[in-house]
């Protein structure tokens, strides 16, 4: 068979399965297997395929019709201008995180800290997506990155270390227990993309997303458990001035803002994602709510 029949057999075997977008995910298995991209493809589509990477292919396109997530099958996904390694154990990295990352640099440089040298929290840091992310932006910004289970922390440590970053900290912390401390009392920034989904709304889920761990998913009864943590534990660790800001679920907004507001944040606002729906809170740490330290 020609490469283009294979890649051919892979799509249609993906388009019977009910995936979303059959072409970008067949395309991305192909180069994993051949390495050759779509132009590569078209170009050398006509040359004779080897029969072991054929059949390579195909079982990874069998696995991705089954549901399995295509980064998981990839082994690594892009987030912003750099690829993170993902797998098993570790929630994959979204496009709609890269507003938080933004928001929070964003902010940092219209408050004119952009030179300082500032240090701050990621909570539930999962691959590192967060603050690699701020990291690339803000490059004097130390982050203490931190991770409760030994899958993700072991992603986030690998992806730290591959992008030879010496300015993210990871470190193994249960974000909801009360006895957690990071090695810094006083941070400038707290950010986080926390686990939010109501626990009885994640059997409603894609099935690509229920693969992810359960446990980067379940934000407890109503979503807002990890929320409240930060407001009662983390918060009061932001100086004066500091920045608190945090990705949220759909309709979680005016809650996420009382419990930051109830915790002495001020200047509350809401950014919404490319599909309208509002996806980040930030806001600044009131004179005197927050200990110094």
């Amino acid at each position: 068979m020609t490469l283009r029949q294979v890649y051919q057999k892979g799509k249609v075997l993906l388009e019977k399965a009910g995936i979303e977008t059959p072409a970008f995910d067949a395309v991305c298995l192909f180069q994993k297997v051949f390495g050759l991209d779509r132009q590569q493809l078209i170009i050398h589509g006509t040359e004779t395929a080897a029969d072991s990477k054929a059949d390579a292919y195909w079982m990874l396109c069998e696995k991705r019709a089954k549901g399995r997530p295509l980064q998981y099958i990839l082994g690594e996904w892009p987030f912003m201008d750099f690829t993170l390694r993902v797998g098993d154990g570790v929630l994959v990295p979204r496009e709609e995180t890269e507003l938080l990352v933004y928001t929070v640099a964003e902010h940092i440089k219209s408050a004119g800290l952009a030179r300082a040298d500032l240090q701050g929290a990621d909570l539930c840091g999962g691959s590192g997506a967060v603050a690699l992310g701020l990291s690339s932006l803000l490059p004097r910004l130390k982050l203490f990155c931190a991770e409760f289970y030994e899958e993700a922390f072991h992603y986030l440590e690998e992806n730290v270390r591959l992008l030879e970053n010496k300015a993210v900290c990871p470190v193994r912390l249960d974000v909801l227990s009360p006895e957690a401390a990071l090695p810094v009392s006083r941070l400038d920034l707290v950010v986080s993309n926390p686990p939010y989904v109501a626990a009885s709304e994640i059997a409603g889920l894609q099935r690509e997303v229920q693969q992810e761990p359960y446990t980067a998913l379940d934000g407890g009864e109503d979503g807002l458990l990890f929320y409240r943590a930060i407001a009662r534990r983390w918060i009061p660790q932001v100086r004066p001035g500091g920045i608190v800001a945090v990705e949220i679920g759909e309709g979680q907004a005016q809650a996420v803002m009382k419990l930051f507001h109830d915790a002495g944040v001020r200047a509350l606002e809401v950014y919404k994602d490319f599909n309208g729906l509002d996806r980040v809170v930030i806001g600044t740490v009131e004179n005197g709510v927050s200990s110094s330290g």
